[in-house]
This record gives C-alpha cells, sequence and structure tokens, in this order.
C-alpha cells in the first residue's frame, strides 16, 4: 500500500522539537492527533537521507511519529474494542520499520518518507483483513480490506465469491453505500486461471470483474485537520464499520488459519 514518493528538498527543514514526553504521560491512552512537526520530520528525512543524520534525530522521530502513534493505536484499539469489532494494534506489533529493504532496490535510500501501521485481528502486520494507517508529507490515507494476498488464499477468496455471488455482490453494495469502492490497482485484464467465464450470467458483471482484483482494499483520504487531531480516531473506527462486511466475508473465506496466533 505505501506509495514512493519523492519531496522537494528545498522544502525540507529539520523540525524543533519539544523535550521527550515523561513516562507517566507516554502511558496516558489520550489521544490528541499527530503535530505538524510529524510530517516535517519526514521531509527533513527525505533531504538527509543518510544513516547519520537520522541517528542524530532518532529522538525527534520517537518523539513526533512514535509516541503519538503509539497512543493513536491504544485508543483505536480501546475504540474498536467497544464496537465490537475484533481489530487491535500496538507499537511494537503493529507499526512498520522506517528503514527501508534496499537488497534489491535500485534506490538505496536507507529510510521511508512516510509512517504506517495496522490494526488487525491478533495485532500483528502478518495477519490478513486489516485497516491500515499511512502518514507522510505526500498523503494521509487509511485503507481496510485484504492486501496483496499470497495466491493460495487470494484463491480462497475468488472461490468464496464464486460460490456466493449473492453475498459478496451485497458486500460490495454496502461499501458503495458507504462512499466506498474497491481499489482496482494491479487488476488482471482478464479472468484468472481456473475460473471459466461466466456464460449464463449467474455471477453478475459485479463478481465477474471483482475475480480480477488481487488485492481487496478500500481506500480514504484524511484530511490533515483530521490528522492533527483526536478525530482521527473516530475516522479510523467508522471506516472499520463501514468495511466490517468485506473484513467478515474475507475471514469466511480464508477460514480460521488465516490469523496467526498472537506471541
Amino acid at each position: 500500500m505505501p506509495r514512493k514518493n519523492r519531496v522537494p528538498v528545498a522544502a525540507a527543514k529539520q523540525p524543533k522539537v519539544a523535550p521527550a514526553r515523561t513516562a507517566a504521560a507516554s502511558e496516558s491512552p489520550d489521544f490528541r492527533g499527530f503535530s505538524p512537526k510529524a510530517l516535517q520530520f519526514f521531509m527533513a528525512l527525505e533531504a538527509h537521507q543518510t544513516r547519520e543524520w537520522f541517528h542524530a534525530n532518532k529522538a525527534s522521530y520517537e518523539a513526533l511519529v512514535l509516541q503519538p502513534m503509539d497512543l493513536f493505536l491504544q485508543a483505536a484499539s480501546a475504540a474498536l474494542k467497544a464496537k465490537r469489532i475484533p481489530l487491535k494494534g500496538t507499537l511494537k506489533s503493529s507499526v512498520f520499520r522506517i528503514n527501508r529493504d534496499v537488497r534489491f532496490s535500485k534506490d538505496k535510500q536507507p529510510y521511508k518518507n512516510h509512517v504506517g501501521a495496522v490494526l488487525t485481528r491478533d495485532g500483528t502486520k502478518q495477519s490478513q483483513g486489516l485497516i491500515y494507517l499511512h502518514l507522510s508529507p505526500v498523503e494521509c490515507f487509511a485503507a481496510a480490506g485484504f492486501y496483496a494476498l499470497e495466491p493460495e488464499p487470494l484463491a480462497s477468496f475468488r472461490r468464496a465469491m464464486v460460490n456466493a455471488p449473492a453475498r459478496w455482490r451485497t458486500t460490495v453494495a454496502a461499501l458503495k453505500a458507504a462512499g466506498l469502492e474497491l481499489s482496482r490497482e494491479d487488476a488482471l485484464a482478464r479472468l484468472p486461471r481456473g475460473f471459466p467465464a461466466d456464460k449464463t450470467g449467474e455471477l453478475g458483471e459485479t463478481v465477474v470483474e471483482d475475480l480480477k482484483l488481487k488485492s481487496y482494499i478500500v481506500r480514504q483520504p484524511l484530511r490533515a485537520a483530521t490528522v492533527r487531531s483526536a478525530a482521527l480516531v473516530d475516522t479510523v473506527v467508522e471506516l472499520a464499520r463501514a468495511t466490517k462486511p468485506l473484513l467478515e466475508f474475507g475471514w469466511a473465506a480464508l477460514g480460521p488459519g488465516s490469523a496467526p496466533r498472537a506471541d
């Protein structure tokens, strides 16, 4: 889901950072939003893509990005539990590393210019059926669903659509009613192998076209004002509520083994 974007160097300035929170403050679940300085940090990091600069400014990353993300995950997990939506996350298990994997990439910049985190059934990044939060100077968004499924679970998801076409159409209709649409990024031009043409029309156009997808994800852009306030929690919880039919369809399709056991 994260996209690679570049920020003009001229726009990048190192943010001034307030002293780090005390231990007592960091344990509070009172999330008040991300400071504009969080995104300014990533602009500065984009202009100074060196390990020396990052380690010299690591305290800024922790204070501006990780600490509020910790509070967000705590608050969102509690709110989702109250709504009986089985998604949760923690700073340790749900936030993606800032270090880039450059082993097979021509781009050798060592750090990402964004932060991403997930809320899943077991709180880990390996579990499918998730809410994803992405914050960067270029764009901020939340996403929900099943991303980049491996061949076997992808086949299971598609078979569930064929076996229960009416339920899938109802799921898609519920998303549309909430103003959400499945992303068609990387969709196949033809039906995948093993899924013949719908000659009888029993499946319907919605199912046929959605069988071509490799991910079943909806995205919701986030306004700057939302990211900077406690309303971010409500926005993410509402996205989870609106996409619950999609999540439940996928969880049923992938079976009980689709969520790894928590450590």
